[in-house]
């Protein structure tokens, strides 16, 4: 009787929850979530005031760098946006969030799992600090080697490996209930003279170059965009209708809901009707402005609407609506799991350009060690400035790493030995004749050198500066096992590259650099990571005018003479051998390429580690086209991460597909795929071709 009696009660307490529910989602259809995404934003929709659907539209104040208040009313979340395109920026909670490695060091590992992990600690990390919107991930193309904000994108200088690597950063993002946000549509290419800058460029170049990355954000389900600051051909980017609502939502959204905000200022105008959808941070143009067009009839209330849906369709999607973020931005969002994932993508992205004698990994042999450089321990750089940093929790230091690794316990000091009696002597660079003096005394010297750059001014040049150059080369002289390691926003000089025996760059690593650099100088892992870009023997070797930048009349006007010819295309299409280029980066052990096969689907090979060690290789597809294309003689259109045990072989299949054949038709605004005869080159980067073969079309 008691059990019956308890059943009968269980039944009535279902019934009424369920009757609860339904009433629920009786007052609030749109919060059923068995419905789909735009489904549920029309049923919003229907519901809203004007007032409403205006509040929406711009941003107030609030306690991120975005914010756009949540109505009580119809159950709608707040918008909570903050930078940025490498973690949560929270100047006001700093050490509180991750300072991970940069989206261009991201991209030097050529690795989609590594994107998805980053991506996705991401999101976690911006949800824990209630936020749902991530002002990031950055994508623009490095067209400008000297550009203050290359070390935020993760394209480098490939439409390819942008649109490639872009997709899984998205997804990974988004899975943590958190809004990504693609930025900065569209070329956004240097940050001299940034706010009036217009880029002038053609449709071809545009969706060839600079749309592909983008495109990948759609493709991978992107909630939302930023428009740049700087204008295209004449028209501000938030408020071009060309590049907005013509390319983005029609040509390359073809219907796909998202929406797309400015970033902070760059509004110029109620440009709702040129594809604006939002004005950050303030309400300028997209506040009682837009109201008063719409009541006065200059504005058709389809269009707001229209708007609204961009929003809210993505919010229901993501999962803004049903995930009742109540996290406070002042949480402590840092872990064990982020610092270690932060070390692994930093070491998995170090780039080894150069080992001579295998003076690298550094074993037994090797007795006492020399540490040299401010870099090393005193004044270390692992992040660019601007809305792209992230105040780190601590820094581990590639002196304290190496510590780390050797078990010396010990503050930096000159010289320190472990129970071994290996050695590390340190000296900051400072005196060159001291430098020399303690590099001589080592089996090994190891020369950190850094440069950095920032949101809102371009780079002097492309040199390490400071001295640091000049440090290297007494190093040399005095020490014929010299390993450089670099840090650095994006490419640069190597005047010493022939004195030395070893180079790593890092680019920017974040606040595990210490540890991830000693894992890679002593072997522990394998260095796999590949250059995202060209690195030039001298500044401005690509021979760009002041017209192309930065620009004519003050950097008022940058013309995009070179079309398509950006980055390694550039090289190619000239002969000129860079220092290191495009793709390029060694390993610990040797990779052999066999047995290429090709075909329109795809194109197959075997690989085979041929060394003593594990490692991963990165085989490279580079297609070209038939000369009456008129494209450049060699573009990347697929890549993947390949780990081999010493001795092991594998084969490969990089699919193809008609896009990868086509060029972009200004007559008919489309794709068109190209006839003729292809080659398909299968190599460790651009220039280090191993296999190729034809493709007939």
């Amino acid at each position: 009787m008691h059990a019956t009696k308890i059943a009968v009660i269980a039944t009535v307490l279902v019934v009424l929850t369920a009757a609860q529910t339904v009433t629920a989602n009786s007052a609030f259809p749109w919060m059923d979530t068995q419905a789909d995404p735009e489904s549920r934003a029309k049923l919003l929709l229907a519901q809203m005031t004007l007032d409403e659907k205006i509040m929406m539209v711009h941003g107030s104040a609030g306690p991120y760098v975005g914010n756009v208040p949540g109505n009580a009313r119809l159950q709608i979340p707040a918008l909570n946006l903050n930078d940025g395109p490498q973690g949560f920026r929270d100047d006001a909670h700093p050490g509180t969030s991750t300072c991970w490695p940069s989206g261009l060091t991201v991209a030097a590992t050529w690795n989609t799992s590594a994107a998805d992990a980053w991506g996705t600690a991401m999101g976690k990390e911006f949800y824990g600090k209630g936020a749902n919107i991530q002002l990031g991930p950055g994508m623009c193309l490095a067209r400008v080697p000297v550009n203050g904000r290359n070390f935020e994108y993760a394209s480098g200088e490939d439409p390819y490996l942008g649109y490639t690597l872009i997709q899984p950063i998205i997804k990974g993002i988004q899975s943590q209930g958190v809004m990504a946000n693609a930025k900065h549509y569209v070329n956004n290419n240097q940050e001299t003279n940034r706010g009036a800058v217009s880029e002038n460029v053609d449709e071809r170049t545009r969706f060839e170059m600079y749309y592909p990355p983008f495109e990948g954000a759609i493709e991978a389900g992107v909630g939302s965009f930023m428009c740049s600051y700087n204008k295209i051909n004449d028209v501000y980017s938030c408020e071009n209708n060309d590049t907005l609502a013509t390319d983005l939502k029609a040509r390359m959204g073809n219907g796909q809901r998202f929406f797309v905000m400015s970033d902070w200022g760059a509004t110029h105008s109620t440009s709702i009707q040129q594809g604006l959808d939002q004005e950050m941070p303030g309400s300028n143009f997209m506040g009682d402005s837009l109201k008063q067009m719409i009541l006065n009839g200059k504005i058709a209330n389809t269009t707001l609407d229209n708007t609204m849906l961009n929003i809210l369709t993505p919010m229901f999607a993501v999962g803004i609506f049903d995930s009742n973020n109540t996290n406070s931005i002042s949480n402590n969002v840092t872990s064990d799991a982020h610092n270690m994932l932060a070390r692994q993508i930093s070491a998995e992205s170090h780039v080894l350009l150069k080992n001579d004698n295998n003076v690298l990994p550094l074993t037994s042999t090797v007795k006492t060690i020399a540490v040299i450089g401010a870099q090393a321990s005193t004044k270390v750089t692992v992040h660019g400035g601007g809305s792209g940093s992230v105040q780190p929790p601590y820094v581990i230091t590639p002196l304290q790493g190496i510590y780390n690794r050797l078990s010396i316990n010990s503050a930096p000091v000159a010289s320190a030995c472990n129970a071994e009696n290996v050695c590390v002597l340190y000296d900051d660079g400072s005196n060159t004749t001291t430098s020399a003096k303690v590099a001589s005394m080592a089996d090994v010297a190891l020369v950190f050198v850094a440069t950095s750059s920032s949101e809102g001014s371009d780079r002097a040049n492309l040199q390490f500066g400071g001295g640091q150059d000049d440090l290297v080369t007494v190093v040399a002289a005095n020490q014929r096992n010299t390993v450089v390691v670099g840090t650095t926003p994006g490419a640069v000089l190597l005047p010493w590259s022939e004195d030395v025996s070893a180079i790593l760059i890092n680019f920017m690593p974040g606040q595990e650099l210490g540890n991830a650099v000693a894992d890679v100088l002593f072997g522990d892992v394998n260095p796999s990571g590949r250059l995202p870009l060209t690195f030039p023997n001298v500044e401005n070797e690509v021979g760009f005018t002041t017209r192309q930048y930065p620009g004519l009349n003050n950097a008022a006007q940058a013309y995009y003479d070179e079309g398509l010819f950006v980055g390694y295309r550039w090289y190619t299409q000239h002969g000129v051998t860079p220092k290191y280029p495009f793709g390029h980066g060694l390993s610990y052990t040797t990779f052999e390429f066999s047995g290429l096969t090709a075909s329109q689907a795809s194109v197959q090979f075997t690989v085979k580690n041929t060394g003593s060690v594990s490692g991963a290789v990165v085989p490279q597809l580079y297609l070209e086209f038939p000369a009456s294309a008129n494209e450049p003689p060699m573009q990347l259109k697929g890549f993947t991460k390949v780990e081999l045990s010493a001795g092991d072989q594998t084969q490969v299949t990089l699919n193809l597909k008609d896009r990868d054949f086509s060029i972009w038709d200004v007559s008919t605004h489309s794709w068109l795929k190209q006839s003729g005869t292809y080659t398909a080159h299968v190599g460790m980067s651009v220039l280090d071709i191993k296999l190729t073969a034809t493709i007939s079309i």
